[in-house]
């Protein structure tokens, strides 16, 4: 019988924190919010700094035309299942993989990045990325029988398959849509008592989405021009006037007994305080590093180097970003329109890679990649249809790069390790690569469950892919 008791840790983790928490005053006009949940063994930091950056690629990337096998029998395979859709084996010399000497993947595996991807097929070949082959949200460990099984309670698997928004929050909180928490925002639970000024632990620089949300820690609002103010009092004067300006900022500060009223006055006053704050660090730091234009992914990179730059005036040394890109649902359009996104991607995560570099901090900030679900390896035409397994990238010095993790699907369309239309089962869960990067960011091993509550369901709660450090 199966019994999940993910719930259980979380509410236990909840209890214990929550009684732990205490709020000291400032120490100086900008030494806000100063401590955390002091619980030391829960997560060790040397005093160094470190950050994990999560890449959401909303839609559900087509991981097969992403990482396209390059030998020549499976790349045959591939374009037999995928026809009008697949890429030309000629395309991919530039962007090919050199493979590792002592790793065999299954049926002899070599693989290439896609035409638009030259950036990240050069930091691969340099060690500084790894791929994981893959991936995808697991209760635990099944098979395609146990799959196809009408018992899911003996057999479960995640609630609500190829539905995006249901497998967006599953990918970043292990729960369909209306979960409360993600699992950047329970590792921003335990790295509070790191940071001197709590609030910027765990910082968003895209849209709405439950990855950054703790228990305790909140997802800090940025735009690619620094924190969003209310127009008049980032201005200092409302109607040209310093006494309205004030009269306004103390009626939107006023308490209210009307929950919602309460809550809004209580984001105004977050947002005017820590926002003017995080706007003068920002003012004192610099990253010259190019990230170009037209590219809104590396805009929130760009004020992601920003942010890293700032990090000791911020009072910070443990950080979790999000950023994102939209647009991967290829349903139809396949070619062309996702070759332009995976561009923006390329272009995006080496130049940020390049600003760590710039900054020193090339090993201590670890990119990801993540989105909805894979695609399937069929085509219905000139796209491809929702399915759960993927590939997914990790960038960083401090990346056990130039290597593949996990384990390579065989590229068919009915294998035992696909659901339907080469839709791959997953072989590697997220909870083991959240444990992995949680790991490295500082997370103790007793409290990976509390980040992966599906942990203790793998044999492998470390995948590899990061250096001990």
């Amino acid at each position: 019988m199966f019994i999940d008791r993910s719930a259980d840790l979380s509410r236990r983790a909840f209890l214990r924190r929550t009684g732990q928490l205490s709020v000291v005053g400032a120490a100086a006009a900008y030494a806000l919010d100063l401590a955390g949940i002091s619980e030391a063994a829960a997560f060790s930091s040397d005093g160094g700094y470190k950050a994990l950056v999560c890449v959401f690629l909303y839609g559900g990337n087509d991981h097969a035309n992403t990482l396209i096998p390059f030998d020549a029998l499976n790349h045959s395979r591939y374009s037999n299942i995928r026809r009008e859709i697949a890429i030309p084996r000629s395309h991919l010399a530039n962007t090919a993989l050199a493979h590792p000497q002592d790793q065999t993947l299954t049926d002899d595996l070599r693989f290439a990045l896609a035409p638009t991807m030259p950036r990240l097929a050069a930091r691969f070949n340099r060690g500084e990325m790894a791929t994981l082959l893959n991936v995808g949200p697991l209760v635990a460990p099944i098979t395609r029988a146990q799959f196809e099984s009408s018992n899911t309670t003996k057999f479960p698997r995640p609630e609500k398959l190829f539905s995006h928004n249901d497998q967006q929050s599953t990918w970043q909180s292990y729960g369909a849509e209306g979960s409360a928490t993600g699992w950047g925002g329970r590792m921003g639970d335990l790295a509070q008592s790191s940071n001197i000024n709590s609030m910027f632990t765990a910082i968003n620089a895209t849209g709405n989405a439950v990855f950054l949300s703790g228990e305790n820690a909140a997802p800090f609002k940025v735009t690619r021009r620094g924190a969003t103010l209310v127009n008049a009092l980032r201005r200092g004067r409302l109607y040209n006037s310093r006494a309205a300006h004030s009269a306004l900022e103390t009626v939107l500060q006023l308490r209210h007994q009307h929950v919602f009223e309460e809550d809004y006055a209580a984001i105004v006053s977050r947002s005017t305080t820590y926002g003017r704050f995080v706007n003068d660090a920002l003012e004192n730091s610099s990253v010259s590093t190019s990230f170009g234009s037209g590219n809104s992914l590396a805009d929130q990179l760009s004020i992601v180097a920003r942010l890293i730059a700032a990090r000791t005036n911020l009072g910070v040394t443990r950080q979790i970003f999000l950023v994102s890109l939209g647009g991967f649902d290829h349903h139809n359009n396949l070619i062309g329109s996702h070759e332009a996104l995976l561009s923006k991607v390329d272009q995006a995560l080496d130049a940020f890679y390049r600003a760590t570099l710039e900054l020193g901090v090339a090993d201590q900030v670890t990119t990801f990649t993540a989105s909805d679900f894979g695609r399937t390896l069929a085509s219905n035409g000139n796209g491809t249809d929702h399915g759960w397994g993927s590939h997914h990238f990790i960038l960083g010095g401090a990346v056990n790069g130039g290597r593949f993790f996990g384990i390579a699907p065989h590229i068919s369309s009915d294998a035992p390790d696909q659901v339907g239309r080469g839709r791959l089962l997953p072989t590697t869960s997220v909870d083991q690569y959240s444990a992995t990067l949680a790991s490295w960011l500082g997370v103790s091993n007793s409290e990976l469950p509390s980040v992966a509550p599906n942990i203790g369901r793998f044999a492998t709660p470390d995948l590899g892919f990061m250096t001990k450090q």
